[in-house]
């Protein structure tokens, strides 16, 4: 049984237009010890499907699903305290903007110690839970990265730099020792020697904790290194899901390609200064969804049959929705 099963997750928002859905029918799986990516361009849902994961949408949004279970239990049906309660000891979210995410009134040394939970602790006077507390507070900071810890903990989240807020969000989701980590773009703004070594340190914990990771990114030579498999969104809607090695080795998606390809580092015969290859167009907008498919509008293989929503196929553990795929001539 997968830890977050996840089947036609949809999120429908309120606007002046009407109801438009954000997110339509979104699968999503991760197992034990698993790091799966989710990746797209910027407007794809990625950070929508994050907030649907741990409840931290509107209540004016409409969230519904044929599935959401985490460990078998159905995250709709919780109570706001049962999903809290979830979210602090066994799920933890790195959002994409450290510095909103943090709490301007305290200051980071109060918001890490607080994250750290009573059973985390050796039994004794309050005076040593309280030198365990910031112990174990520095030795997270030292894992990510910050080396001045005492000047970082004195610190309010506007007194630190960007990449220093971004480390320590990360260092405050992962003090709980959690079973499923959610990171929304963990290593952005980070310096390339930083980023190595917080990938490293998520790699590890993936192997010697059992920590299973849900990667959020653009960065996609990281994601190839860190990830087992991987979802593809393209404008709220799964276009693709599988292994990591057969989606670069063989992607049956036009827009899974195209991702690809925009990436000089998976384009060995890209020859030097070589324009990069793109879709034409941009990702449409909410209240201007194109009918049936969401790229046909940019897809170079679209055809009359696009106008239609294209079902989900399967080839083993491959999964796509494209009428004309890659790669296969009969459908």
């Amino acid at each position: 049984m997968p830890l977050l099963d996840i089947k036609n997750l949809t999120l429908e928002i309120d606007t002046p237009l009407g109801l438009v859905k954000a997110l339509d029918k979104i699968n999503l799986s991760i197992d034990s010890r698993e790091v799966r990516a989710l990746v797209g361009e910027s407007g794809s849902g990625k950070s929508l499907v994050v907030k649907s994961i741990v409840g931290a949408l509107s209540d004016r949004w409409q969230v519904t699903a044929d599935r959401m279970n985490w460990k078998g239990q159905d995250l709709l049906s919780m109570s706001d305290s049962q999903r809290r309660a979830i979210t602090r000891s066994e799920i933890s979210v790195v959002l994409q903007n450290p510095a909103t995410a943090l709490d301007p009134s305290a200051t980071l040394r109060e918001q890490i110690e607080e994250s750290i939970a009573d059973s985390q602790l050796d039994k004794g006077w309050f005076w040593q839970r309280r030198q365990q507390r910031r112990e174990m507070a520095a030795q997270q900071l030292h894992k990510v990265g910050i080396r001045d810890h005492d000047l970082c903990l004195a610190s309010y989240p506007h007194q630190v730099a960007e990449d220093i807020a971004q480390k320590f969000a990360l260092a405050m989701a992962l003090v709980s020792n959690p079973k499923l980590l959610i990171a929304d773009n963990p290593t952005m703004g980070m310096e390339p020697t930083t980023k190595v070594q917080v990938l490293r340190l998520l790699a590890k914990l993936n192997k010697t904790r059992e920590l299973s990771i849900l990667f959020v990114s653009h960065d996609l030579l990281a994601i190839s290194a860190m990830a087992d498999t991987m979802t593809v969104l393209y404008c709220g809607q799964t276009v693709e899901s599988g292994k990591m090695s057969q989606l670069k080795r063989r992607p049956l998606h036009p827009y899974t390609k195209a991702l690809l390809d925009s990436a000089p580092s998976f384009r060995r015969d890209l020859p030097p200064k070589a324009a990069l290859s793109c879709l034409d167009g941009t990702i449409p907008t909410l209240q201007h969804l194109p009918i049936g498919c969401r790229l046909g509008p940019r897809c170079p293989r679209a055809q009359k049959e696009c106008v239609k929503m294209p079902d989900v196929r399967r080839i083993h553990d491959h999964h796509y929705a494209c009428h004309f795929p890659l790669h296969r001539d009969k459908t």
